[in-house]
């Protein structure tokens, strides 16, 4: 159930983009100009304004879907206790690194180091 709830909201989210970015700027918003003036008044609630306000509704609808699903889902663990049991690995037995001695040649007389004499 998560997962269709995330497509849709996920959908939610790219439609609402859309939507926004294709509504006509009416200006004023940022200070920009392109405002009627005082004698403008308010327009209508046109369709694009409609689709915005209910898909934004949908998606802070399904966003707090997720939210409840996620309590629910880590309701009862803790990241501490998680931390606190060992990995699987380590209680198997499974090697934790190359062997260093085996990796080295072996040393000869030949191989010793070389000492200045006292003479």
């Amino acid at each position: 159930m998560e997962n269709v709830v995330l497509i849709i909201h996920l959908l939610l989210a790219l439609g609402l983009i859309g939507v926004v970015l294709l509504q006509r700027s009416e200006g004023g918003g940022l200070g920009m100009g392109g405002g009627g003036g005082a004698q403008s008044g308010r327009s209508a609630a046109t369709a694009m304004t409609k689709v915005t306000w209910i898909l934004a509704i949908m998606f802070i609808i399904t966003s707090m879907t997720l939210t409840i699903v996620a309590a629910q889902k880590s309701a009862g663990s803790s990241v501490l206790d998680r931390l606190s049991a060992t990995p699987p690995a380590l209680n198997q037995g499974a090697p934790t690194g190359p062997d260093v001695d085996n990796l080295l040649p072996p040393t000869t007389a030949d191989d010793a180091p070389l000492v200045p004499s006292a003479d």
